[in-house]
């Protein structure tokens, strides 16, 4: 599929190089202040997680703010979702899971939540993508969107030391003023976009790099650090996310 960066030999491949991937969430997970709110002004009871195995979002929601939570993604693996659940204290009743692909699946049911975190970047139409995000959401329901910032000091690292995983992303889409325009244009209201967190670089399976990438990463992470404690700000060039916040008319 064109508009696909990725495939599913891709997906298997990715998740099956990460090591520990059953980890206790905090309560102040990345993103937990948002999605706090959104809960807590809109009444929020039910959301979807779209291509978010193994589901830290999903168990995130369902672990502190007692939503009834969906996972949906192309691939999942089952024991790798079993294991997220039982070390943050839930069973596998607690989540309910979908393996499909969002191109050929018709929403079976609408959610007051509907969010996908590093996900819109892996397609080439972002509109499409986004459109088939909203397909999810209830009337009066809440987009939420985040995705990394590779046109930041981050993106630089990945194109540099990383450049297979960077060409599987679409640096066009991260673009806040695009993104809303979307939105806007699909009949969202209070649509709200733009760049999220003062500093970070990372790179997928650091530790598999050479110790001098390593090195000249950790130097930059630190610099990077000291630089937006002392003058904060939330930039185009030094923050790793964009977020997209957006509502459906009832």
């Amino acid at each position: 599929m064109a508009n696909l960066l990725t495939d599913r030999a891709f997906w298997v491949n990715y998740w099956e190089s990460k090591k520990g991937l059953a980890v206790q969430l905090p309560e102040n997970y990345l993103f937990h202040r948002q999605l706090t709110e959104i809960i807590e002004e809109n009444k929020v009871s039910t959301a979807i997680e779209l291509g978010g195995f193994p589901g830290y979002y999903a168990v995130f929601l369902k672990k502190y703010l007692k939503l009834e939570v969906t996972l949906l993604d192309y691939f999942v693996h089952p024991p790798v979702v079993n294991e997220l659940l039982k070390k943050n204290g839930l069973a596998e009743k607690d989540i309910q899971v979908i393996e499909t692909d969002l191109f050929s699946y018709h929403p079976e049911k609408q959610y007051d939540l509907v969010l996908s975190c590093g996900l819109i970047e892996h397609f080439n139409d972002t509109a499409d993508i986004i459109n088939r995000h909203i397909n999810f959401v209830k009337p009066g329901g809440t987009l939420f969107i985040t995705l990394p910032n590779f046109n930041a000091v981050n993106g630089w690292f990945q194109k540099n030391f990383d450049k297979e995983n960077y060409d599987k992303h679409n640096i066009n889409s991260m673009n806040p003023q695009l993104l809303k325009s979307i939105c806007e244009k699909a009949g969202l209201k209070e649509v709200e976009s733009g760049y999220f967190g003062r500093f970070s670089v990372w790179l997928e399976n650091e530790n598999q790099k050479p110790a001098t990438v390593r090195l000249f990463k950790k130097a930059v992470w630190l610099t990077g650090k000291i630089f937006t404690k002392i003058i904060p700000f939330e930039s185009k060039s030094l923050s790793p996310y964009i977020i997209l916040q957006a509502k459906k008319e009832l």
